[in-house]
């Protein structure tokens, strides 16, 4: 897979999205839709717990420099 940004993976997972819920993709497509949308959901929920780390020591570094 290509290194691509949390918005580009979004808008990739909502497009196998639509082909999967239109029904008109083979049996076999849908296999590798599913399996590439796995992969996709998988990359954009570590980006985010990874965002959310961040801000979590951001926010504690500004809470603690309040506080001196």
């Amino acid at each position: 897979m290509k290194k691509q940004s949390y918005e580009e993976a979004i808008t990739e997972l909502e497009s196998i999205v639509a082909q999967l819920e239109s029904g008109e993709v083979s049996l076999d497509a849908s296999l590798k839709l599913f399996e590439k949308g796995t992969k996709l959901a998988a990359f954009c929920s570590k980006a985010l717990d990874t965002a959310e780390q961040k801000i979590r020591t951001i926010s504690q570094t500004d809470v603690e420099d309040e506080a001196e």
